[in-house]
């Protein structure tokens, strides 16, 4: 192979091209943008290992030979009426159940215990622009209200008409095919192609690439999937990264929190992958492409020479050219008889958004890290009352400490007082689990603290200053649905 890169080619699928849009409408968050040209297209997790050695010059050859491993599905058979066609190309990148697949070993220790449901756990619509420099990669909710099309129950052979569900039974009842039809009418976005994985080629890749490098300003744990990662980095491992994908439980976000955690993690996987150049070892990319493509699905029109094309867009990168956010929402607890609390879009919001996918544009300009940003919370800090003891031998760190507090927001009584334990090596949050959120929102203001739940605690929170306190970090209170929406490149989201 030439170690000269050709110009990116057109998308895969020809496409009946427009006149050049001169005049592109200007919504309040997807105006268009001059932009310094970004050089990262990002592809989905499962197919990353694959185009990166494909852009390095191994050759026809090696990818050809690793299409046969690739499970088919067809999930555009007889599909009719679907959206025009836009510019750029369209990935329904899904992520399915299938803890069957996992030993009985890691179900328990990684808490995969239970029936795998058969549905989908994640859901996102991979957008990679025309020029093959720019990725957008945005969420949708599984809960989220969805009518979905006339179809044949895949389990009963039952034919249904159109009815209301939540978005991930549409793949329970009709499969990827169903998916498809249904995210397509409810984007009015022509999907191009569709990649299927779960949760043994999540874990497998990540434990092949080595680890990912993951980074938290505030502890987070979830007795649900057994996460329990102290504020800090931290390089996860395979079961490890399934448990910080999955969890819906550490904050008062639930899935939106979870959604963005993904969104996190998916950057981090990618730089990982080609900061480290590990996939350019021809010996390591084998070993990711067997741990990878043996639980992989995609449509039957995603072959080589797609994944030579993305490969040689892919020759150089950076995280500045990736965005990620979740479909705009207007309720995330609308009810519906038969479903119970569902996820409502906001459908003005939601046009806008897949508007500018369709014509290729970017959603936000690139904005620089903001590395002293505060960090979001659930509780404001003027509602949180806090003692402060000194739990080191040191004098004055106390009121050092409650001061610190204080200037931040907190409720600091004003009169630390020494505590019992001298030797405190690791700040602690006492805290009664009644007022857990109260708990996180001051954790996150003191990193690497440990919170310790003490039933009876009462409102008023105990802060142990221990020896590695350093200060007290600023926070601020973020809707999670607000929080949501927000559009982030992947240098922002990385651990720095």
């Amino acid at each position: 192979m030439s170690t000269t890169s050709p110009r990116p080619p057109a998308p895969p699928r020809q496409r009946p091209r427009q006149s050049p849009v001169p005049s592109r409408p200007s919504g309040p968050s997807y105006a268009p943008v001059r932009r310094r040209r970004p050089r990262w297209a990002m592809r989905a997790v499962t197919t990353l290992s694959v185009v990166v050695l494909a852009s390095a010059g191994i050759g026809h050859a090696v990818v050809s030979s690793l299409d046969a491993d690739i499970a088919r599905v067809d999930p555009f058979k007889d599909m009719k009426n679907r959206p025009q066609p836009g510019h750029g190309m369209n990935v329904l990148l899904v992520g399915t159940d299938g803890r069957d697949r996992i030993s009985a070993q890691e179900r328990r220790k990684y808490r995969l215990g239970g029936q795998p449901c058969h549905c989908t756990d994640t859901m996102m619509i991979v957008h990679l622009s025309e020029d093959r420099e720019r990725a957008t990669v945005v969420s949708l909710p599984r809960d989220s209200f969805a009518e979905i099309p006339a179809h044949v129950d895949q389990n009963t052979g039952r034919r249904h008409g159109p009815h209301p569900v939540k978005l991930n039974a549409a793949y329970a009842e009709g499969g990827p095919n169903l998916t498809v039809r249904t995210v397509e009418e409810m984007t009015r976005l022509k999907i191009d192609h569709y990649l299927e994985v779960d949760f043994t080629s999540f874990m497998r890749t990540v434990d092949v690439l080595g680890g990912v490098r993951m980074c938290t300003a505030e502890p987070l744990k979830d007795t649900y999937t057994g996460l329990d990662l102290a504020a800090g980095t931290h390089t996860l491992n395979g079961g490890q990264a399934l448990q910080y994908v999955r969890s819906r439980h550490v904050d008062g976000a639930s899935d939106l929190g979870r959604m963005k955690r993904q969104q996190r993690f998916l950057a981090a996987l990618i730089e990982r992958a080609t900061s480290s150049r590990v996939l350019l070892n021809p010996m390591r990319f084998r070993d990711v492409t067997r741990a990878v493509l043996g639980s992989v699905r995609a449509d039957k029109g995603f072959h080589t020479d797609e994944l030579l094309d993305l490969g040689r867009a892919m020759r150089t990168f950076s995280p500045s050219s990736s965005e990620f956010t979740t479909v705009p929402l207007a309720q995330t607890a609308y009810p519906v008889k038969g479903l119970g609390s569902t996820v409502k879009w906001d459908r003005a919001g939601a046009d806008r958004l897949f508007r500018a996918l369709r014509e290729d544009r970017p959603l936000a300009a690139h904005r620089p890290r903001q590395p002293n940003r505060p960090v979001a919370v659930e509780v404001t800090p003027r509602e949180i009352r806090v003692q402060v003891e000194n739990g080191t031998s040191t004098m004055g760190l106390g009121r050092r400490v409650d001061a610190a507090l204080a200037a931040a927001g907190f409720r600091a009584t004003g009169a630390p007082v020494d505590a019992k334990e001298r030797a405190v090596k690791r700040t602690v949050v006492v805290y009664d689990p009644r007022w857990d959120r109260s708990a996180r929102s001051i954790a996150a203001a003191l990193p690497g603290s440990e919170l310790r739940p003490v039933p009876g605690q009462g409102a008023t929170l105990k802060v142990i200053a221990g020896a590695d306190f350093r200060q007290v970090r600023k926070v601020r209170v973020e809707d999670p649905v607000k929080a949501a929406a927000a559009v982030v490149t992947g240098d922002e989201v990385v651990c720095r």
